[in-house]
């Protein structure tokens, strides 16, 4: 892709802020960022989906949450509650991680009926699968992007940025080769090189809390 217009590149982000931290006010003005700009979505942690959804309503930003987050290792029955209640409370699309000791303990089938009973609490609401490619090889990625698409993610996403290391150019092009649905890069994504690299490689949507400043830096 040479081109992108600013608007195209908004509808491609969701505009995150999962910071252990963050307070109502900084979620109010994520909300109030995401509408100004017409990102495609907010990513929040669980605890401000409803507050996400009353700034939000009028407007045609959808809600993200997370799920199973950072770790991908509680249990499943925890995991599915976590997603039906943040469902409930306003999200349109669920992040979870996937279960990577159960992963890298070769338990595979496991980690599938996980990311589909995900899915069919989704619906018709969108499931990602956060990889954290970090900590895979690349045939691990090519692995865990055949269990996703099995199991019926709608994503599988690279890293949840709080590990050891987050999205790369190769890591999207190796997702988008061996997932047959869509693909999103987070993580380390500050500048619109970086981010166009991403779009370049495959990146069908990218999770950034510095979307205003790379949008700044294309409009």
């Amino acid at each position: 892709m040479n081109q992108i217009s600013a608007a195209a590149f908004c509808r491609r982000v969701d505009h995150t802020l999962l910071k252990a931290v963050a307070t109502e006010k900084d979620i109010e003005d994520l909300c109030q960022e995401a509408s100004a700009h017409q990102f495609f979505a907010v990513c929040v942690n669980p605890f401000y989906v409803s507050l996400a959804k009353k700034n939000l309503q009028g407007t045609s930003v959808r809600i993200a949450t997370v799920c199973n987050f950072p770790l991908g290792a509680s249990s499943s029955l925890a995991a599915q509650r976590e997603a039906e209640v943040s469902l409930s409370e306003g999200a349109n699309e669920v992040d979870m991680v996937l279960n990577l000791g159960a992963f890298k303990s070769g338990r595979t089938k496991i980690v599938e009926q996980e990311i589909a009973a995900l899915k069919k609490i989704c619906g018709d609401r969108v499931l990602k699968v956060i990889l954290e490619v970090s900590l895979l090889s690349a045939d691990e990625i090519v692995s865990a992007c055949r269990l996703a698409d099995t199991a019926g993610a709608d994503f599988v996403k690279t890293s949840t940025g709080f590990s050891t290391g987050g999205a790369s150019v190769e890591a999207v092009a190796l997702m988008k080769k061996n997932f047959s649905r869509q693909v999103k890069a987070s993580g380390g994504i500050r500048a619109w090189a970086q981010a166009k690299a991403m779009i370049d490689a495959g990146a069908d949507r990218l999770g950034l809390s510095a979307s205003v400043a790379i949008l700044g830096e294309i409009s």
